[in-house]
């Protein structure tokens, strides 16, 4: 193995416009700093994992992210699939670049900041954080899992998220976006029946949605730590249409949690024994609704992560 991939950066460039602009600002940044690095660029959400496990098997033990939440996503449900020794040998870290980067941003990445963040992982401070981990059965009838990072949302939001990636790609704005997703859900589904257990707590009637986090939740999950070994659960029953835009105004202005209608809690695992036609999106990204129960839980500090200094 080249000694060399032990400091040299293999980075994944994950395109969110035809422009590359952005690419060339970032390797302008690189090469003022001396950086040595290699670059791939995917080209589509099935391209992630294949390009990350090519770097993993190349040597690169530093593999930065430019992209979002859904990227990272694939990187870590990519490196997950090594074994633990090769795991623990790589360092994953960000850039910024997707449709939605609430995960770099509860470490304070941020992506009209790009010489702070490379300034940042260029010291290679290393924290060890948390992965969620939802196991399923699929339409196949296969059993399944899959990791994440930020949270997991099921019902109404995860609907929500689905709308807002969409509309992001057209309207290109990460407020306007949310704005018309909001507006677009009035039209939706807007409760579910939810079987679930929560530490010692059985909640067993209709629900609006419910955040599993382990990391902020866009918002739904504010005080998650992604590094303690817990989840937060932020569930939100059934309410009328004006209570709905307030709990929108709250999750906006960083208060969801006060919002009357939102329970919270913090637990090790979530079983979901029943949530009857209720979409789930993992890390923003729509999943689709798993067959029967399914069972989310945590595996405490098992990625290395780059973080500021």
């Amino acid at each position: 193995m080249n000694s060399e991939l032990n400091t040299r950066w293999g980075i994944l460039y994950c395109p969110k416009r035809r422009s590359g602009k952005y690419r060339e600002r970032i390797q302008k940044v690189l090469d003022e700093r001396q950086v040595q690095y290699d670059f791939v660029q995917s080209e589509s959400t099935d391209s992630v994992e294949r390009l990350v496990s090519m770097l993993i098997h190349n040597g690169y033990k530093t593999i930065i992210v430019v992209g979002g939440d859904s990227a990272l996503n694939d990187a870590v449900n990519c490196l997950m699939k090594e074994e633990k020794q090769v795991r623990d040998s790589v360092a994953l870290g960000v850039i910024p670049n997707g449709v939605i980067n609430d995960f770099a941003r509860y470490w304070e990445f941020k992506e009209s900041n790009l010489e702070q963040t490379v300034d940042w992982l260029i010291k290679r401070r290393i924290r060890q954080v948390d992965l969620g981990c939802i196991r399923y059965t699929n339409k196949k009838g296969e059993q399944c899992h899959r990791y994440f990072l930020n949270c997991i949302n099921i019902g109404l939001i995860a609907d929500v998220m689905n709308m807002r990636r969409q509309t992001r790609s057209l309207l290109g704005s990460r407020t306007l976006s949310f704005i018309v997703s909001i507006f677009l859900m009035i039209f939706h589904r807007m409760d579910y029946k939810m079987h679930v257990k929560i530490n010692s707590d059985v909640i067993n009637r209709k629900v609006m949605t419910m955040c599993i986090g382990s990391g902020p939740g866009y918002g739904q999950t504010p005080n998650a730590v992604p590094y303690n070994g817990l989840l937060d659960v932020s569930m939100v029953y059934h309410t009328g249409i004006l209570q709905v835009f307030a709990g929108v105004w709250l999750l906006i202005t960083g208060r969801f949690l006060n919002h009357r209608s939102v329970h919270p809690y913090r637990t090790r695992e979530v079983k979901v024994e029943e949530a009857k036609h209720a979409l789930v999106s993992v890390d923003g990204r729509l999943m689709g609704t798993p067959v029967g129960a399914y069972h989310i839980d945590v595996e405490q500090e098992i990625i290395n992560f780059l973080i500021p200094d």
